[in-house]
């Protein structure tokens, strides 16, 4: 019960998010913030993620039959059903509110109009190539949570932080999207690949990532980091430029640039912002 669950959602992917929650809430503490804020804000990362994602599955079951390489999916071969998809995505959608509620009152206010942007990715590549920034915008609200989750406010660091993972995100997911963009143009879905085709994808995911470490490096500047701090932005700016590589040697390494490289990216930035501040 629980793995087909896992599945659906792929649990593991919520590497990407975390880390940058909690590099916000140890840059805004200048230090640790506590056991009760690390447990509600996992719980409240846990479930946002959740939520899209089990709302992404639910809303492009038809588009994933469709895909050779989605058709495995559980919401599609009907191993999670329907009626259980839309349970989960409630009980999810709730834990998340009530997380946000014993965090704060910022938190608990913003935490509706967070759950619509999360599920508005889903709807985005029907008619629009943003697609790929809205997936960055959402995952970039995780910074920008765990800044509110310390200091009740949404300081000018967390913003530079949080636009720097929208980029980085956008960037990662203009590569993924290189393996559907033959599907992409025959079902006329939106995404930059079938826009400008395999070069052009190549060429903005690159300039993705170097907006990324612009404003990495902005974020770094505004929130006073120290030797470690910058160190990590550094090591972070060489893997995105491994990724680049990857991916632009061999398509086949997509799948290696987009879970390897960027699950230790945030981990790795993590740990550095911790020798910084800790």
């Amino acid at each position: 019960m629980i793995k087909k669950y896992m599945e659906l959602v792929k649990f593991q992917h919520t590497i990407f998010s975390i880390p940058f929650i909690l590099i916000a809430m140890v840059v805004a503490a200048n230090g640790w913030f506590g056991w009760k804020l690390l447990i509600l804000a996992i719980i409240a990362a846990a479930s946002a993620r959740n939520f899209a994602m089990a709302y992404n599955r639910y809303v492009d079951r038809d588009i994933d039959a469709k895909n050779p390489r989605t058709a495995s999916r559980p919401s599609v071969t009907g191993e999670v059903k329907e009626k259980e998809m839309l349970l989960f995505i409630g009980i999810n959608a709730f834990v998340f509110v009530i997380a946000a509620y014993l965090i704060n009152s910022l938190a608990f206010k913003l935490s509706v109009p967070v759950l619509f942007i999360l599920a508005g990715y889903s709807h985005f590549k029907r008619f629009s190539e943003l697609a790929h920034l809205i997936l960055g915008i959402s995952l970039g609200l995780a910074p920008i949570a765990g800044a509110v989750a310390v200091s009740g406010s949404i300081p000018c660091w967390s913003v530079f932080l949080a636009i720097g993972v929208m980029f980085w995100v956008a960037g990662f997911d203009v590569l993924y999207s290189l393996q559907d963009i033959e599907f992409d143009k025959k079902e006329h879905l939106h995404s930059i690949p079938a826009l400008v085709g395999e070069r052009g994808a190549l060429f903005i995911s690159r300039m993705f990532h170097i907006f990324t470490v612009i404003f990495w490096v902005l974020f770094a500047a505004y929130a006073h980091l120290g030797f470690f701090g910058w160190v990590g932005i550094f090591i972070s700016a060489g893997m995105l430029y491994y990724e680049q590589m990857l991916v632009n040697r061999d398509f086949k390494n997509i799948p290696k640039a987009f879970f390897d490289v960027n699950g230790y990216l945030g981990i790795i930035f993590l740990i550095f912002i911790i020798l910084d501040k800790v």
